[in-house]
C-alpha cells in the first residue's frame, strides 16, 4: 500500500520532473563533452585540470541523481533495474567513490591504481573518470537517436547526414593542437581531406599519418574509420536495441539499405550478428598481426605494438587503407613480412565480402543450420560476392605476375613465394583496400591500368569497400552476355534476374563511367601539369575508396584535392543512395506508349 501511495503521489509530476531531467542530464553531457575535448585537444596547466576533475565529479553526481530520479518515477521499480543494471552498477561504482573523496578524503580508484604499482596513478584515474564520462556521454546521445523514427527525412538522407556529421566533427577534432605534431595543430585542408578519407575507408592522405599525427590523433582516425565502415547509424542502432524502448521504423530502413539486408525483419537480427563478427574478427586479426611483427621494427613499448596491431586490423577489415608507417607496407621494416602481408589479406578479403554474406558465412545460426540441414547452401548475395571476389582476386594475381615479372622495381630478384604473395596482395588490396607492399609509381603501365579496373569493380554489395560492386559487374556482364547471345532474360543460379536490378546496375556503372570521366577531365585543366595516367588513378582510386596513389595526392591543387574529396564522399555513399536523398515522390502511372524503334550500335 505505500508503494502504490508513493506511486499515486508521485503521477502529477512525472511527466514535469522527468523533462527537466532529461534536459538538465543533456546540457550536463553537452558540457561534459566539450571538457573532454578541451582537456586531450589542448595543451593545459595543472590548474585547469584541476578544474576539469572537480567539473568531473559534479557532472557524475548530476548523472546519479538522474538515475535515481529514474528509478523513482519508474512505478515498475524492479523491472526497471533489471533491465538497466550495468547503468545502475556504474551508478553504485560512482557514487561509492564519490562519497568516499568527498566526505572521507579518499579516493578509492586513484588508491587501488596505485596499488598495482603504477606510477601515473593520477593520469590514470583521469582517463578512467573520462572514460566513464565518455560512456555516460555516449549512452546519452545513443537515446536520442532512437528519436531518429520521428524525422520526416529520407533515410537516405540520414545515412547520407551521418556521414557529414562524422566528417565534420573528425575535420574538427583532428585541427585540436594536442592531434598533431606540428605548433598550432593541422590546417583544415589537411585535416578535412584526412576525415574525409578515413571516414569514407579510402586511405589517400596529403599527409604522413604515422609522423604527422599524435597518439590521440591517430586513435581519432582509428574511430573514424571504425565508425566509417560500419556505419555510424549502425553504431548508434546497435546499441540502441538494447534499450527499453527499441529502434523504429526509421533505423530499420537505413540499417536496411546500409547493410543490404532482405527485410526490416532482417536488418536488426543482422545488425546485431554484423557488429559482433566484425568485432570478433578485428580482435581476431589484430592478435595475429601482434605475433607477425618481425624483429626488424622497433616498438618503444608493448601498449605501441598493440595499437599498431589494431590500427592495421581494423584499418584491413575496413578496406580503409590507413598505415601507421610512411610507405604502407612497403616500409622497409615491414616489406618482408609477408606472413603479416597474408594475414592483412585475408583479413582485406572478408571485410571486402559485405555483411550479409559475413553473417551467411560466419554467423554462429547459419553455421549450425547447416550441419543440421546439409542440403541448404549460401544465399545468392553470398554466392556472387564469394566467386566473383575469387576469380577477381585469381586473375589480378595471374596479371600482376605476369607483367610485374620482370620489373626489377617490384618482383624481378625475388622468390617464387615472394612473388606470389607480392602478386595476391596487390590484387586483394587493388579492390579498395589501400595498403601497398610494392612501390605503386614502379608499376608497368599495362599494370596500372588493370589495377586501374580492379578498383573500379571494387569489393561486394553492403561492405565496407567501394567502387561499383562486384555484383553489378557481374549483371552487367550477364545481361550484355544475354543480349549477344539473344537470351530473353538474364538467369543466374537459376533465378531469373528482375529487370529492375538490370537497370540499377546500368545506372550505377553509367554514373561512375561518366562521373569519373567529367573528373578526370577537370584534373587535367587544375593539374595539368602531372600525368594523365596518374591523375586518372588518382580519381579512381578515390571514387572507389581504394585509397592507392601514385604519390600525386599531396601535389594536387586545392581544387584537385576538392576533387578527391567529393569523389571520396560519393563512392562511399554510393550512387543510388544519393539519388534516393535527392529524389522527390513520382506519381505511377499504368499507362504505356507505343514502342519507339530506334538504331543502336
Amino acid at each position: 500500500m505505500g508503494i502504490e501511495k508513493l506511486n499515486r503521489y508521485l503521477y502529477d509530476s512525472k511527466e514535469q520532473v522527468l523533462r527537466i531531467s532529461k534536459w538538465i542530464t543533456f546540457l550536463s553531457a553537452s558540457f561534459a563533452l566539450g571538457i573532454i575535448i578541451y582537456e586531450n585537444g589542448f595543451v593545459l596547466p595543472y590548474s585547469h585540470l584541476a578544474f576539469i576533475m572537480k567539473a568531473f565529479d559534479v557532472i557524475l553526481i548530476i548523472f546519479v541523481l538522474n538515475y535515481l530520479i529514474r528509478v523513482l518515477y519508474s512505478f515498475n521499480r524492479l523491472t526497471f533495474l533489471k533491465n538497466t543494471w550495468f547503468e545502475g552498477l556504474l551508478m553504485f561504482l560512482v557514487t561509492v567513490v564519490t562519497v568516499s573523496k568527498f566526505f572521507f578524503d579518499f579516493s578509492i580508484t586513484q588508491n587501488i591504481i596505485e596499488v598495482t604499482g603504477t606510477h601515473y596513478a593520477k593520469e590514470v584515474y583521469r582517463y578512467a573518470i573520462t572514460l566513464t564520462i565518455l560512456y555516460l556521454v555516449g549512452f546519452e546521445i545513443i537515446k536520442i537517436s532512437s528519436y531518429l523514427s520521428y524525422l520526416t527525412i529520407k533515410p537516405a538522407a540520414t545515412f547520407i547526414l551521418s556521414f557529414l556529421i562524422l566528417v565534420f566533427l573528425g575535420t574538427f577534432l583532428l585541427m585540436l593542437p594536442r592531434m598533431t605534431v606540428m605548433d598550432g595543430g593541422a590546417s583544415f585542408m589537411d585535416a578535412f581531406f584526412t576525415s574525409v578519407s578515413a571516414s569514407c575507408v579510402t586511405g589517400l592522405s596529403i599527409v604522413d599519418t604515422g609522423t604527422f599525427f599524435t597518439f590521440k590523433g591517430k586513435l581519432v582516425i582509428l574511430i573514424l574509420f571504425q565508425l566509417g565502415g560500419i556505419g555510424i547509424v549502425s553504431f548508434a542502432t546497435f546499441f540502441a536495441t538494447f534499450l527499453k524502448k527499441g529502434v523504429g521504423i526509421k533505423h530499420q530502413l537505413i540499417i536496411q539499405d546500409f547493410l543490404n539486408s532482405e527485410s526490416l525483419y532482417s536488418s536488426k537480427t543482422l545488425l546485431r550478428q554484423v557488429i559482433g563478427i566484425t568485432l570478433s574478427i578485428e580482435l581476431i586479426s589484430s592478435i595475429c598481426i601482434f605475433f607477425t611483427w618481425g624483429n626488424q621494427i622497433v616498438f618503444d613499448s608493448v601498449f605501441q605494438k598493440i595499437f599498431y596491431s589494431i590500427f592495421h586490423a581494423v584499418s584491413a577489415f575496413c578496406n580503409a587503407g590507413f598505415s601507421l608507417f610512411s610507405n604502407s607496407l612497403y616500409q622497409e621494416q615491414v616489406q618482408s613480412s609477408y606472413l603479416l602481408h597474408i594475414i592483412v589479406a585475408i583479413t582485406i578479403i572478408i571485410g571486402s565480402l559485405g555483411f550479409s554474406s559475413i553473417q551467411d558465412l560466419m554467423s554462429p545460426a547459419r553455421l549450425r543450420e547447416r550441419l543440421d540441414k546439409p542440403w541448404m547452401g549460401w544465399k545468392i548475395g553470398t554466392k556472387v560476392a564469394v566467386y566473383t571476389s575469387v576469380v577477381l582476386t585469381i586473375l589480378g594475381t595471374l596479371v600482376f605476375f605476369l607483367l610485374e615479372l620482370n620489373n626489377e622495381e617490384t618482383l624481378k630478384g625475388k622468390s617464387i613465394f615472394e612473388q606470389g604473395v607480392l602478386a595476391f596482395f596487390q590484387s586483394v588490396t587493388a579492390r579498395t583496400a589501400g595498403f601497398n607492399s610494392i612501390n605503386i609509381g614502379a608499376m608497368a603501365i599495362p599494370s596500372v591500368i588493370f589495377m586501374i579496373f580492379l578498383m573500379f569493380i571494387g569489393a561486394s554489395s553492403g561492405s565496407t569497400g567501394g567502387g561499383i560492386k562486384t555484383s553489378t559487374f557481374l549483371l552487367i556482364s550477364l545481361s550484355s552476355l544475354a543480349s549477344i547471345t539473344g537470351r530473353k532474360y538474364v538467369e543466374l543460379y537459376k533465378r531469373t534476374i528482375s529487370s529492375e536490378l538490370i537497370n540499377k546496375a546500368f545506372t550505377i556503372f553509367s554514373f561512375a563511367v561518366t562521373y569519373n570521366l567529367l573528373m578526370i577531365f577537370v584534373l587535367t585543366i587544375t593539374d595539368g601539369d602531372l600525368p594523365i595516367l596518374t591523375l586518372v588513378f588518382e580519381q579512381v582510386s578515390a571514387f572507389a575508396t581504394a585509397g592507392l596513389s601514385m604519390g600525386i595526392t599531396a601535389d594536387l591543387s586545392v581544387v584537385g584535392k576538392s576533387i578527391i574529396i567529393l569523389s571520396m564522399f560519393l563512392g562511399r555513399i554510393g550512387t543510388l543512395t544519393l539519388a534516393l536523398a535527392l529524389s522527390s515522390r513520382v506519381k505511377c502511372n499504368s499507362y504505356q506508349y507505343p514502342e519507339a524503334h530506334l538504331m543502336v550500335g
